[in-house]
């Protein structure tokens, strides 16, 4: 079944393990622009993203360079070495899921992404990105920006700055509704919603696009699934 779709370009930040709602943008838009003109800001989706550990969320910071300009663009910002954060961060993503459905199935696919160093935080953002996209069984259409844009039109939809740590999404975005899915930690955390993208992937496995189709109520899909 074929559908026209509200928004046909969607426009957002480069993201680390981007959480539910980023991804539910890349199934629902024809094109995918990521920005890499904007100005990196701290304490955002860039270089954090959030697991459901034992214990409650847990947020994993990419550690980075510190930039010459305090106006540096997203694409020239590197990855530092500092803290040996990749064998913290897969320890945390190990500890926190090896007991849930698909980590076992999926973890040889990710583990690389802590070994390799990669020396441009966008660069691994993406990668990473494409990878999960593809576990998912996702082909989207996307691009890096150009030029930094700030007018868009009526088929454009901007969440660069929409989809953020410190937001809540169910203000920001109205069309992000966080449907409910299995959580191994759920019987004393209750369930978590917009968490990183792993927490759907390793929970839900093959079914998180259907997950994602779910969450995206309001945008009509180029391909409706059954």
């Amino acid at each position: 079944m074929l559908d026209e779709k509200r928004n046909k370009s969607v426009y957002l930040s480069s993201a680390y393990l981007a959480p539910v709602e980023y991804y539910a943008k890349l199934l629902a838009y024809d094109t995918v622009v990521v920005e890499q003109y904007d100005h990196y800001m701290k304490q955002t989706y860039r270089n954090r993203c959030t697991i459901a550990a034992p214990d409650g969320p847990l947020a994993l910071t990419v550690p980075i360079v510190k930039p010459d300009t305090p106006k540096a663009f997203m694409k020239d910002i590197r990855i530092s070495d500092h803290g040996n954060w990749r064998h913290l961060h897969w320890n945390a993503l190990e500890s926190s899921y090896n007991h849930t459905p698909f980590f076992e199935y999926y973890k040889d696919d990710l583990r690389p992404f802590y070994e390799r160093k990669y020396e441009f935080l966008m660069d691994f953002n993406d990668a990473l990105c494409r990878l999960v996209c593809s576990l998912i069984d996702m082909n989207p259409d996307m691009h890096r920006s150009t030029g930094y844009k700030t007018e868009f039109s009526s088929d454009e939809a901007d969440f660069r700055e929409r989809i953020h740590p410190k937001k809540d999404f169910r203000t920001e975005d109205p069309c992000f509704h966080a449907k409910p899915y299995y959580q191994v930690f759920q019987d004393r955390l209750g369930f978590l919603p917009n968490l990183s993208i792993v927490d759907l992937l390793f929970n839900m496995g093959p079914e998180s696009v259907l997950v994602l189709q779910a969450s995206e109520t309001k945008t009509t899909y180029k391909h409706t699934l059954s």
